[in-house]
């Protein structure tokens, strides 16, 4: 069976965590650092920003896996898996110090419902409501 928006979403994740990732790289390459944070502030908010990615990502992807092979699925489930990425692409920027001054509001803010609205789906699914 082909999941077109698990497939999408796992693509659009890889290509964020690599973005993390290339943020991360240039703090090490501009600071001299090696292993860890150097005691850098800026290096210590870029990690935690692709470790929440890695944290929260994961659960979102498995829900709109399960839910797309439950038929469930639609253009609602796509947008609530792209209005997810965008915020973590958002609260990515926000946790730099002069970064987008809100999106680390905005970033948790749609991993936080995207994660319990697609929990809530799939337990409905599980209990034939939806």
């Amino acid at each position: 069976m082909l999941l077109p928006t698990t497939l999408s979403m796992a693509a659009a994740a890889a290509l964020i965590n690599f973005w993390l990732a290339l943020r991360c790289g240039q703090v090490r390459g501009k600071e001299g650092i090696s292993i860890g944070t150097g005691g850098s502030d800026l290096m210590e908010r870029r990690m935690r920003a692709q470790l929440n990615f890695a944290e929260n990502t994961p659960w979102v992807l498995a829900l709109i896996a399960g839910i797309e092979l439950a038929g469930k699925g639609g253009q609602w489930l796509a947008i609530v898996g792209g209005v997810f990425m965008l915020g973590r692409v958002a609260h990515g920027l926000g946790m730099d110090p002069d970064g987008l001054a809100k999106g680390r509001m905005i970033g948790t803010m749609t991993t936080m419902l995207a994660q319990v609205g697609l929990a809530i789906v799939a337990v409905l699914i599980v209990l034939k409501v939806m």
